[in-house]
């Protein structure tokens, strides 16, 4: 078992903005959720990386827009009704960065037991083990907890 999860384990309930991307549900720490925006225009940026590779503005900041889809074998769906920008802010080198990620639905603040939180097992999903800090149960379902910085790496 790694630290992450270990250290999950101990923590109790964790507050989580509920969203989703491509078919997967994920739990994102709602400390690090700064709004939830409809989208709204970006510019592409030549030469970036291709989860990385658009920029909006977010109240008269440059704020970059990731599509995780493609750190998780996922493929690129169009906009919806549903879709929305969830602008967090994340640490990344030790620095506050905000970013926001494209989500396919948001659905609720909710909170999580993380002493049910379990690593991804290494058979029978497609998950990228190196973006998840661990799996938590909510309700009857199981919900990714994604390790934001990595993924934004």
């Amino acid at each position: 078992m790694t630290g992450s999860v270990e250290a999950l384990r101990q923590v109790g309930g964790l507050q989580v903005v509920m969203v989703r991307i491509g078919s997967e549900t994920f739990a994102l720490d709602a400390g690090m959720v700064r709004e939830i925006i409809d989208p709204i225009s970006t510019t592409r940026v030549a030469g970036a990386r291709a989860h990385l590779d658009r920029v909006m503005n977010v109240r008269g900041n440059v704020v970059p827009l990731a599509d995780i889809r493609e750190r998780f074998g996922m493929k690129p769906e169009a906009v919806t009704p549903d879709t929305r920008f969830v602008v967090i802010e994340v640490g990344i080198a030790g620095d506050p960065v905000v970013v926001a990620l494209v989500a396919d639905k948001v659905f609720e603040v909710t909170e999580v037991q993380t002493g049910t939180a379990q690593q991804v097992p290494k058979v029978g999903t497609s998950w990228r083990p190196e973006y998840i800090k661990s799996i938590v149960k909510c309700g009857d379902d199981f919900v990714i907890l994604p390790d934001v910085e990595r993924i934004l790496n």
